[in-house]
């Protein structure tokens, strides 16, 4: 492994941050357009994506990127259809994910650390 170039691990969870910070970005759109009238929600799924990578041995840096589409909720009298009870829980559901992914992060770069300093 050269400098500068992450090995597997790294790029799978660098992938899995990227794929969560969109999906907090969406959120809080969600969340900020709840009174909007027409406003359709929109969600992100990086998952999938990244899941069938894994499985064909694809590198996730390779171009995995989040999809992001509008939710098929149904919509109120102004045709907005953001739920606010869900958009909040996801909120915080990607928020716990995403400092899990930190914290994985964090492991690895100390496992790795220790690694290189046994040779």
């Amino acid at each position: 492994m050269s400098l500068g170039m992450p090995d597997a691990v790294t790029s799978v969870l660098t992938t899995a941050l990227d794929g969560l910070a969109t999906r907090q970005n969406v959120i809080a759109d969600n969340i900020a357009n709840v009174d909007t009238p027409g406003f359709r929600a929109r969600s992100v799924d990086f998952e999938t994506s990244l899941s069938a990578a894994l499985q064909r041995g694809v590198m996730p840096a390779s171009g995995i990127a989040p999809v992001t589409q509008a939710t098929n909720a149904p919509a109120g009298a102004d045709g907005n259809n953001v739920d606010l009870r869900q958009e909040s829980l996801s909120a915080v559901q990607s928020q716990f994910q995403y400092q899990m992914m930190s914290r994985a992060v964090s492991d690895h770069f100390a496992l790795v650390t220790t690694a290189a300093g046994s040779f």
